[in-house]
């Protein structure tokens, strides 16, 4: 696995036995109040790397179902071996509490390089440069505006506005679509020089967003009783990212009967945001809506 960054430590598995591993989770991922599902994702795929042991085969999809709830702190993972191929391999991990009966449960298709074709029939969103735009860490305006930044977005995740509003921002909601710029504080590159491809699953699995933007603001501290838990995450891992920043386009399709449909693109635009956007991952979401304070 990378080495040398702080999201390959926090997400780091220790083998116990055959498909037996044992990891630690940070309460600093948590999100209200439990730790980012893409998170423990990355957990779960990191302990079937350990277990699958092929370097030529690298992981190309994923899908997790959160079947039940996983809190920071001393977790259990188990992965099964699915099928071990030449040039393809397929696993299955849950990450579990301990004394839990059940988490999340993630499947993951690993595979080597192969013959085929090259093309991306899917255009960026047009943005400016990170550094030209508003950063979510930016004091907020006033005292009271029931509004206090997550660790998460505060310590290990930067996200800046391209195209959305922030939380304590009045405005007239028109689309569910949001466009950001993310970046890590400790960029996980690996001794390739790449960035870990586990951390773009942390990044991808912040959908709610575009719900947010697309439901809008009627005055300071609305609309905030409500949050977004995971019912499934299906990521797709396309070309390696080797820049800190990443673009992210969001948008929500549907939503309805208290779930909702979402999906995101993440490119990479070179190291200053500038360059050739490529695109490196793309993931698809169902939500559900919990209120309350």
């Amino acid at each position: 696995m990378p080495l040398g960054s702080a999201f390959a430590e926090d997400t780091a598995v220790r083998r116990m036995a055959d498909g037996q591993y044992r990891a630690t989770l940070s309460e600093e991922w948590n999100l209200r109040p439990l730790p980012q599902g893409g998170v423990v994702t990355a957990v779960a795929l990191r302990a079937m790397a350990a277990e699958l042991a092929h370097p030529d085969q690298i992981l190309r999809t994923l899908h997790t179902t959160f079947v039940a709830q996983v809190a920071h702190g001393p977790l259990t993972i188990e992965v099964e071996t699915l099928r071990r191929g030449r040039s393809m391999s397929h696993m299955r991990a849950e990450v579990r509490n301990d004394g839990a009966s059940r988490g999340h449960l993630t499947t993951g298709v690993f595979g080597a390089s192969r013959r085929g074709f090259d093309f991306t029939d899917l255009g960026p969103p047009p943005a400016p440069p990170p550094l030209q735009c508003r950063s979510w860490r930016e004091p907020v305006p006033g005292d009271d505006i029931g509004f206090e930044p997550m660790p998460f977005w505060s310590e290990k995740v930067e996200g800046r506005t391209v195209l959305g509003h922030a939380p304590w921002d009045d405005y007239e909601a028109e689309r569910a679509e949001r466009v950001m710029w993310y970046r890590f504080d400790d960029t996980p590159f690996g001794h390739d020089g790449n960035v870990d491809p586990l951390a773009l699953v942390v990044l991808l699995d912040t959908m709610p967003g575009a719900v947010a933007e697309r439901i809008g603001q009627v005055g300071p501290g609305a609309r905030r009783n409500w949050f977004a838990p995971s019912v499934d995450l299906t990521v797709h891992l396309l070309d390696v990212c080797r820049s800190p920043w990443l673009l992210a386009h969001n948008r929500a399709r549907h939503a309805g009967d208290g779930y909702a449909s979402a999906d995101m693109a993440l490119w990479d635009c070179g190291p200053e945001g500038d360059e050739e956007p490529r695109l490196v991952a793309y993931a698809t979401q169902v939500f559900l809506f919990r209120f309350g304070d």
